[in-house]
């Protein structure tokens, strides 16, 4: 049995770690310049993250080119993609339904929900929003959870606004209940692909230990990056046993990340069974703090190699060449 819990991250760092001071004083500064336009809003919020005035026009950064899709790229595809719900269609034609985790509802009235359909236990969360989740263990987990009614909290989350990631205007917010996956006696540790044109650059691992939550960066033969996220991702760990499917874990990212310049693909895995998670385009809204810096340059020059390439029917417009388009046009 798992403990229920009301998550409690937060969006852009834990003030714990960051100082509730500094994470106050930020967070204010936010709201006060979100009437502005969307491309002043963005420069000064990866201002005040990342320290520097990011290059928009001739984006070489791999934070600076999430930017510029989050400006440029209107692909229609996207939308769909980013619900949680939705992207199983997807992900089902792609690589097959058993990678797939049930669904036991998707809405947006908790009214609306015959708990005796649901088989417990499950995690509830919404389709367009990370961070945010309560595992029910049980009809009394259920019923505090209908007590307390986060759900217009969550359903009030916008990542279009927030972040000014274009996909999430796309779609409706909704709550989403499947199955809980465990590993173990705890919960199972969350693959970030990180995808270009097929090609998997990188994986973060990130799971939680005896309360504790710790990531790693690793190459696809598993060997270890020496990086960290100060704001998004856990303690850095280096000894890390390679998961007995990662070689088909990284089959089926490289599948789902084929027809895009770049995805972010999240998988579940334990000993014997992979799951899909999510597909993520715009990672940490492109405000990852890497440590050290040199990681940013170094995925964004995988961009750029994938963007090079001789381009595909239907794959993502290079970020760098529609702003060029737009400046000169």
């Amino acid at each position: 049995m798992f403990t229920g819990f009301k998550t409690e991250k937060y969006l852009f760092g834990d003030p714990n770690n960051s100082g509730s001071l500094g994470m106050f004083a930020r967070r204010a500064f936010w709201r006060l310049i979100k009437p502005l336009p969307d491309r002043l809003y963005i420069i000064l919020k990866y201002l005040t993250i990342l320290g520097r005035v990011p290059n928009l026009r001739s984006p070489a950064r791999f934070t600076e080119k999430i930017q510029v899709r989050k400006l440029e790229d209107r692909d229609p595809r996207l939308g769909p993609l980013v619900d949680k719900h939705d992207a199983k269609r997807f992900v089902a034609e792609k690589i097959g339904a058993k990678y797939v985790i049930p669904s036991f509802w998707v809405g947006d009235d908790l009214s609306k929900i015959d708990w005796d359909t649901i088989t417990f236990p499950v995690i509830v969360k919404p389709t367009h929003a990370s961070a945010l989740g309560r595992i029910l263990n049980g009809i009394e987990d259920a019923k505090e959870f209908v007590e307390d009614n986060p759900v217009p909290v969550w359903l009030a989350t916008d990542h279009a606004s927030i972040n000014r990631e274009w996909a999430y205007s796309q779609i409706k917010p909704r709550v989403l209940i499947e199955k809980l996956l465990a590993h173990g006696e705890e919960l199972p540790p969350t693959y970030r692909f990180y995808v270009f044109k097929g090609q998997v650059a990188c994986v973060d691992v990130d799971f939680r230990q005896n309360g504790t939550d710790y990531t790693s960066f690793r190459r696809p033969d598993w060997s270890h990056i020496p990086v960290v996220d100060r704001d998004f991702y856990g303690k850095m760990i280096e000894d890390l046993p390679t998961p007995p499917l990662l070689g088909e874990m990284l089959d089926l990212a490289a599948t789902l990340g084929a027809d895009f310049d770049f995805v972010r693909v999240d998988l579940y895995a334990s000993d014997d069974w992979i799951k899909f998670s999510e597909l993520t385009f715009y990672p940490s809204g492109g405000f990852a703090v890497f440590d050290p810096p040199s990681f940013d340059e170094e995925l964004g020059r995988q961009w750029t190699e994938a963007l090079n390439e001789k381009k595909q029917p239907g794959t993502l417009p290079d970020p760098g060449e529609t702003t060029a388009l737009k400046k000169t046009g």
